[in-house]
């Protein structure tokens, strides 16, 4: 550990400060991944996650044990008490992705800016803390998401648009500010995926009333926004954004296909669990699969294995991965 981190360290246990202490745990365990000290920083997080404090109160309660059926808490409509936000558990988080090196980068200056935001205050800097990520479905946004979750020790809150829009005048805007208020409590991930239900250009003339006014509750919330977490937002569709949505964010990134390298990667990632023949042309699935969606070779990957699990063969060979790509038993 550096200087400074055994200084924070030491005024947070001799002040008992629980937050502060939680916070450098955090980082402790960021400098060991950073450094592929991947062994110890798996063995800290399973401590911090294994042990439960003596009282908990709000949220901390759902980060420290497994919760069981509907979690209170969590912030609700004020007319009929439903959630509007679902707490992702840590164990069902997806982190594990294959990208390019520009996007690769992109993210992880993300998660090292948030770890650094202590350093970079005392410069008067800012790390970025509102990202908005696009691109056709299946790309990796809502993974991206989870995997900055996952890498930087923070709860992931997923907003749920089925409680938070409403047909009453001016509720969707306040449901919306409830969510952010309650970000401010403690640091999480605050995910708003597929935005375009919230977020749509106000000058299509196809909406009046409700709409616009979501959106203009949208825009001050993110100018507002200073809570010490994240806020994410992902979209398919970036055309139809309003315009104005887009200077808020301090990184936007678009998440492309996979190229022939990484989708040779992706299916030996995928089955990797399982025997594959030492035969297989992986360039030539590849290019089968050149121009699909990071989620359809995952599919094709994931439905080749069942194959040769069915056929009761012992490995996976190109015929099922063949098999299931001339039939189109994949996700498109």
């Amino acid at each position: 550990m550096t200087a400074e981190l055994y200084k924070r360290l030491f005024k947070a246990i001799f002040s008992e400060d629980i937050m502060s202490l939680k916070k450098i745990a955090d980082q402790i365990i960021l400098k060991e991944r950073e450094i592929n000290h991947e062994v110890l920083a798996d063995s800290l997080e399973r401590i911090k996650y294994s042990e439960k404090p003596k009282k908990t109160n709000g949220f901390s309660q759902y980060v420290n044990s497994k919760p069981t059926g509907t979690m209170s808490g969590l912030p609700t409509t004020k007319r009929n008490n439903m959630q509007l936000v679902s707490f992702v558990p840590r164990e069902q988080l997806k982190h594990h992705m294959i990208l390019n090196e520009k996007i690769e980068y992109r993210l992880f200056c993300i998660e090292k800016e948030y770890a650094a935001k202590d350093r970079l205050a005392k410069f008067n800097l800012m790390p970025k803390k509102k990202i908005l990520l696009y691109g056709e479905p299946g790309c990796g946004k809502t993974m991206a998401a989870e995997r900055i979750a996952w890498n930087l020790g923070l709860p992931l809150l997923k907003v749920r648009f089925d409680s938070l829009l409403s047909s009453y005048f001016g509720e969707s805007a306040s449901n919306l500010r409830t969510v952010f208020d309650y970000c401010k409590e403690e640091p999480a991930v605050l995910l708003l995926d597929e935005c375009d239900f919230i977020a749509k250009s106000r000058t299509t003339g196809q909406d009046v009333g409700e709409a616009p006014r979501i959106v203009n509750m949208l825009l001050t919330l993110l100018d507002e926004y200073n809570s010490s977490g994240l806020v994410i937002a992902t979209t398919n569709l970036r055309v139809s954004l309003d315009e104005a949505l887009f200077r808020r964010f301090d990184d936007i990134i678009e998440m492309p296909r996979p190229t022939k390298v990484e989708i040779e990667k992706l299916l030996k990632t995928t089955l990797s669990a399982i025997k594959t023949n030492n035969k297989i042309d992986w360039s030539f699935i590849a290019d089968k699969l050149n121009g699909h969606s990071a989620a359809s070779v995952v599919s094709v990957a994931q439905n080749a294995a069942k194959k040769c699990v069915l056929d009761g063969s012992i490995e996976v060979e190109q015929e099922h991965l063949m098999d299931i790509i001339s039939s189109n038993l994949f996700k498109c």
